[in-house]
């Protein structure tokens, strides 16, 4: 028995709905299909993270410009954690992270990823052309796009998007990563919610790969782009009381981590203090698993500093997100 619902025809109410009313429209899992000129479609998803709500938005703007018109392509699309975006949470705590269930996960079986399977499963028989998962960041980040494999149909996949573009290949289980065995595909970064910059980026972008007749094997040029490869994810250990306000807390974060995005940090920065414990607060794992906390980070004098230098992304503020997700990555400028 399917545990994923499908839908043919898109319905009005959902070309305006807001994210926080979208899971009394859509209480389960639907994959939408629309079909376009190009028969092979193009893949979407949106609020994986139900607070992140510029993919719901860019999403609609797309749909509003082709409601009377013929697609170029055709199009799927997929609606993710529409409970916690309707409570403008990353994911309720009874929940997995959606972005962390789509095959290839370490998660154990669920509904959550059975589900996941099924939406890769049907995408496979439909010929998908491009997937493209589309985020925002909590933090002080540029916009940018992320890829799992160095080939030259997802550069170009993800320099249409723009310059930036972050390869990684961990976490395991997002969305991007799973399609990657199917298609090019990318996930979009862009900005903080609540932007119209960011909708309106994601809306161009989106429309372009409408019009994509194809993604050919030809390079990139390097000057057209900055690649750069997550070489660590750092995550604040379990029991520690961490905060960006509290001096009570086991480590005290400085209010100005995020400015450090995509920023080339010295040796030597300090990115907290640590009060009631005199050990590492925080973990730094490698993409092979690897513990690499002492490579990057040092407490000297009960400050939590860097010991080489580096570039780190989704540094935020958010205190939850820290929690539910990591504290940062870590990354590199790599020559393609």
């Amino acid at each position: 028995m399917s545990l994923l619902k499908q839908s043919y025809n898109l319905p009005d109410v959902l070309l305006t709905a807001t994210a926080q009313s979208l899971h009394s429209l859509i209480p389960e899992p639907t994959l939408f299909h629309l079909t376009g000129k190009n028969k092979k479609p193009l893949f979407i998803s949106v609020l994986l993270h139900g607070n992140e709500t510029t993919g719901l938005l860019a999403l609609q703007k797309l749909l509003i410009k082709y409601r009377e018109q013929e697609l170029p392509r055709s199009l799927s699309f997929y609606f993710g954690n529409t409970e916690a975006a309707s409570q403008g949470l990353r994911r309720l705590d009874n929940q997995p992270d959606y972005n962390r269930i789509w095959p290839g996960t370490d998660h154990s079986t669920t509904k959550e990823t059975l589900i996941t399977q099924e939406i890769v499963s049907i995408m496979a028989k439909r010929k998908v052309f491009a997937s493209i998962d589309i985020h925002n960041n909590t933090g002080l980040n540029p916009h940018y796009a992320c890829i799992t494999k160095l080939d030259n149909q997802f550069l170009q996949l993800a320099n249409i998007f723009g310059r930036l573009v972050v390869y990684f290949t961990r976490p395991k289980g997002v969305q991007c990563g799973a399609f990657a065995e199917l298609c090019p595909a990318v996930t979009l970064e862009c900005g903080k919610p609540g932007q119209d910059y960011g909708v309106d980026h994601a809306f161009e972008y989106l429309n372009s790969c409408l019009h994509l007749s194809e993604l050919t094997s030809r390079p990139v040029s390097s000057q057209d782009i900055d690649v750069y490869h997550t070489v660590a994810q750092v995550k604040v250990n379990e029991g520690i009381n961490f905060s960006f306000e509290n001096h009570q807390s086991d480590l005290l974060l400085d209010k100005d981590i995020e400015r450090m995005n995509f920023t080339e940090i010295p040796t030597g920065t300090q990115l907290g203090q640590v009060f009631e414990h005199s050990a590492m607060p925080i973990t730094a794992k490698a993409e092979t698993g690897e513990l690499v906390t002492e490579k990057f980070f040092s407490l000297v004098d009960k400050r939590l500093q860097l010991n080489k230098s580096t570039m780190p992304s989704m540094l935020t503020l958010d205190e939850r997100v820290i929690r539910q997700d990591c504290l940062c990555y870590l990354m590199e400028k790599i020559k393609l």
